[in-house]
């Protein structure tokens, strides 16, 4: 089962809907703002992602980077929870295994679903 982790405005993720929509793939979507990330998803995403997934480009980020970067490691999972817009969108995910994250058509046409 398909799930995507995001928030249903973001432009990304409407790109990143409207080609599984298109594909006629089935995925559940969990709304970042109704239902937050624990701090194991935020850590599985982050070894996916490398460091933790956070949107460096975002306003949200840009608003609290100072904030942000000080924190501890711990301190930076449990703000990522609490301030989902700053996480990068959408987190795609296979049967609770992280397969993409952001939205690049090219690479989601090489996933295997």
């Amino acid at each position: 089962m398909l799930t995507m982790h995001a928030i249903p405005n973001c432009d990304t993720v409407k790109k990143a809907r409207a080609f599984l929509d298109k594909k006629k793939l089935e995925y559940q979507f969990v709304d970042f703002k109704k239902t937050p990330p624990t701090a194991e998803q935020v850590k599985r995403w982050g070894e996916f992602f490398g460091e933790l997934p956070v949107n460096k480009k975002g306003i949200t980020y840009k608003k609290f980077k100072d904030e942000y970067e000080a924190l501890t490691m711990a301190q930076k999972i449990k703000f990522l929870s609490e301030n989902t817009s700053m996480i990068k969108r959408p987190v795609l995910e296979k049967n609770n295994k992280t397969i993409a994250m952001g939205f690049d058509e090219e690479f989601y046409k090489g996933l295997k679903f």
